[in-house]
């Protein structure tokens, strides 16, 4: 499968990044070990001159990174269509055991690659570069999890084989009344998840616009947590609610589906509302703990602001999304 097209897109994609996180981890070393920011040493001028283009190709490093969770979910989907049983890119994810594992990681890494962008945009304007150790000491911690996104990917892709069979996204988020183990979502009470959700999203609700009038460091901190939260339970409510009424079949359970030209890709919407949202309203309390250096005060109250406002409107935007095929459901008389 590695001469697939789009194999060959996130392999390009993965290499690039690690060749430009490894470049820069040479940097890294050299400031963590030499960076005097008071000096004037040849040495000194040096680093300030190399910090600027690492930091530049890790940024962009970083960006195909998260461009490739998105990469990975279509190739899924196009897999779909040589593997036996698999009917979208739930079969072909579970064709090996690296699959999920390999879509885990991404959506995870996405987070620690945008927290990285972040502190690295909030460094570069202020003029005395206050988060250079800490930017840089932070690309080290993140290689082993880019190696580790580009080994799962290979590895999947290395042992996608035509005659595997696997199951079809009914079978794996099902409600079949037969054997369940290998049903991901089975047990979950509907009634409970929707409480939940509906709780958490009011919750976020009342802490965004509190933290408008007035910032609260424990508040900030709630409201990151609240939002890495509700953003896990959203994409279980997603599949085992939601799904059922963007396909209008009751049996019908895949987060993944919804991403397909017959449902006007209305995945991409609700996805791409729900990740970004998560992101801003976490990344708020983060870019809190870095306030108090030289020069960032101003830099990263605005921020704040921004990313809480940011958070508060996608969340609102995911909430219409989330609801619009279930009220269309009931205002056409589906429960009659």
């Amino acid at each position: 499968m590695f001469l697939n097209p789009w194999s060959l897109a996130l392999s390009l994609c993965s290499l690039v990044a690690l060749v430009l996180g490894a470049v820069a981890g040479r940097t890294a070393v050299r400031v963590l070990r030499f960076w005097e920011p008071g000096s004037d040493s040849n040495r000194q001028i040096r680093l300030e001159n190399e910090i600027w283009l690492s930091s530049t190709l890790v940024a962009y490093g970083l960006g195909f990174q998260i461009i490739t969770l998105i990469l990975f979910v279509l190739a899924a989907d196009q897999f779909c269509q040589v593997i036996v049983g698999a009917m979208c890119a739930t079969g072909a994810l579970l064709a090996n055991p690296y699959g999920m594992p390999a879509l885990l990681v991404k959506l995870v890494g996405i987070f620690f690659y945008g927290f990285w962008i972040l502190i690295h945009q909030l460094d570069i304007r202020s003029e005395h570069y206050p988060l250079v150790r800490i930017k840089y000491l932070a690309l080290l911690l993140l290689l082993p999890l880019l190696v580790l996104d580009a080994s799962l990917q290979t590895l999947y892709i290395a042992g996608i084989k035509p005659d595997i069979i696997t199951s079809c996204c009914a079978v794996v988020f099902g409600e079949s009344a037969g054997d369940a183990t290998g049903n991901l979502i089975t047990g979950l009470s509907q009634q409970g998840l929707l409480a939940a959700f509906l709780v958490s999203l009011a919750g976020l609700v009342l802490a965004g616009f509190s933290l408008l009038k007035r910032w609260r460091p424990w508040l900030a901190g709630l409201y990151a947590v609240g939002w890495l939260w509700f953003f896990g339970l959203s994409l279980v409510v997603i599949t085992s609610v939601i799904s059922s009424y963007v396909y209008a079949m009751p049996y019908h359970k895949c987060p993944f589906c919804m991403l397909k030209p017959e449902y006007y890709y209305f995945g991409f919407a609700l996805y791409g509302a729900l990740i970004p949202a998560a992101f801003f309203g976490a990344s708020a309390a983060l870019a809190g703990l870095v306030r108090g250096k030289a020069g960032l005060r101003g830099v990263v109250d605005r921020y704040q602001q921004l990313a809480i406002k940011i958070s508060l409107v996608l969340l609102l935007i995911f909430s219409g999304l989330s609801c619009y095929h279930y009220l269309k459901y009931l205002i056409s008389g589906g429960e009659g």
